[in-house]
């Protein structure tokens, strides 16, 4: 199943890139974000659900 995250970056036509860079984080924590191997903590998700232009409970809902 994918992430709603990747979901979401391929839906705005994002590279993972683009988005770590947005974020200010390593390309690899975005990497490790989307793939499910690590969560990040609620500032980091706040700023991936405003570079996603969705909201976090959108993206870390366990229902999809």
């Amino acid at each position: 199943k994918m992430s709603k995250l990747k979901e979401r970056r391929e839906a705005l036509g994002l590279t993972q890139r683009q988005v770590a860079e947005k974020i200010g984080v390593k390309y690899q924590s975005y990497q490790r974000y989307e793939n499910l191997v690590i969560i990040p903590n609620a500032q980091i998700a706040v700023k991936v659900a405003k570079a996603l232009k969705t909201t976090v409970e959108e993206l870390y809902s366990a229902t999809s």
